[in-house]
């Protein structure tokens, strides 16, 4: 994951956000979380299916992967095993997003999952988009375990 750096603060500060690939089928569930996620401070990608999304894992190199499960092209859970199989993508933390059951998560979190955040508790149907928030416990725990200022997270209570 990026950190800000007295070297990093050369480059722009689009350089050293988190950047985040986003991928999501639906359209408004995408755009919804794209704009929560800008507007929280980490810099987004997006994908639409699963072969795009594995290529932009593979060719952006990624600090996060939000994954959604029913995808065109290649499911999730497809998407997850390639990802954590190719050497060049299986350090990248992949987060779990989805409307299925919550059965399903520890079968992820075997296949290495970083986290599992379903989207009826980030999108609830009346308030804020709740995914920049929940991002922050996560991102937290990922920079403890690699050793990384918790001070680089983009913060919601700005």
């Amino acid at each position: 994951m990026r950190r800000l750096g007295s070297a990093d603060r050369e480059h722009s500060e689009e350089e050293t956000r988190v950047r985040i690939l986003l991928v999501e089928d639906s359209k408004p569930i995408r755009r919804a979380n794209e704009t929560a996620l800008v507007k929280a401070g980490y810099h987004v990608i997006c994908a639409e299916d699963g072969e795009t999304a594995i290529k932009m894992a593979q060719d952006q190199h990624p600090d996060l992967i939000l994954l959604d499960m029913i995808l065109p092209k290649m499911s999730g859970p497809e998407v997850l095993r390639h990802l954590k199989h190719e050497a060049e993508t299986s350090q990248i933390p992949v987060v779990v997003v989805s409307s299925l059951s919550e059965k399903n998560r520890e079968k992820l979190m075997h296949d290495g999952a970083e986290d599992y955040l379903q989207k009826s508790e980030i999108m609830p149907a009346h308030g804020p988009n709740m995914l920049p928030k929940m991002l922050e416990g996560i991102i937290c725990r990922i920079h403890r375990r690699l050793g990384i200022a918790f001070t680089d997270v983009p913060s919601t209570t700005r």
